[in-house]
């Protein structure tokens, strides 16, 4: 698949490759290993419609994301991606469930109105994770003089206001879901080094793709939609321009 490189340069060392538009089994055939793999599908609900055979489509592409990379988060809606946990490939299991929680749902629908998204974290047995990347200066200091008897990570849960309205308006594209970077920031941090790739075939407006500029990892981004991923490409451009890159 054709890919657009933005190369590295001595600000940010991140080289961040757009593929060509494609469905992400597509994507996820034709990649070599990389970090971690971020999936943030349609949750067969409301925009993008529904399919019955969704729990098996989804079971395939986290299957498909393990085989190339040790760490894969996968995005939802608690009932959605619940059934995945009993179908975790061999060799992988659930390290984290992950829970983004926002108050500023505007939803309308009478009963319950849903105030969180999941992100199953799965991964390899033995694979490593970075709880340093989330220490303080004095909290490192510690760690490395062996002073530290337990390393502190991040919470279970993050607490971020959706992007809708006055809220977070620097960083709306016009997405129709877009995340906040604060909501996937900890997944990279918690699972990658500098100069890692992660790949997000589902990139939506490229937040993965902005987050991994500002943290010096390499991202691979791909989407089904030519409209989202011309929002992917001004919006890496213009994340380049303020860095006068």
């Amino acid at each position: 698949m054709e890919a657009i490189s933005y190369d590295s340069q001595e600000t940010i060392q991140s080289d961040i490759r757009i593929l060509s538009c494609a469905d992400v089994s597509v994507t996820l055939a034709h990649s070599d290993e990389v970090g971690a793999v971020i999936l943030d599908p349609w949750y067969n609900k409301g925009i993008g419609g529904s399919r019955p055979d969704y729990d098996d489509w989804l079971a395939g592409i986290i299957e498909a994301s393990c085989r190339i990379a040790p760490h894969v988060f996968v995005w939802g809606f608690p009932e959605i991606v619940a059934p995945q946990v009993a179908r975790i490939p061999q060799g992988f299991k659930l390290r984290a469930w992950l829970t983004w929680y926002y108050k500023n749902c505007p939803s309308m629908i009478r009963g319950w109105r849903s105030a969180q998204n999941t992100c199953l974290h799965i991964s390899a047995e033995g694979a490593k994770l970075y709880p340093e990347h989330f220490m303080n200066d004095a909290q490192l200091e510690r760690l490395r003089t062996g002073k530290m008897r337990f390393i502190p990570g991040p919470p279970t849960v993050f607490e971020s206001p959706l992007n809708i309205g006055f809220v977070g308006k620097d960083e709306q594209t016009g997405h129709p879901a877009q995340k906040p970077k604060s909501v996937i920031e900890p997944l990279v941090l918690m699972s990658t080094q500098e100069n890692d790739t992660v790949l997000d075939p589902m990139c939506g407006s490229g937040t993965t793709g902005e987050v991994c500029l500002q943290l010096n990892r390499n991202a691979v981004l791909c989407d089904d939609s030519e409209e989202y991923l011309y929002i992917t490409q001004q919006r890496i451009s213009a994340i380049k321009r303020i860095y006068g890159r």
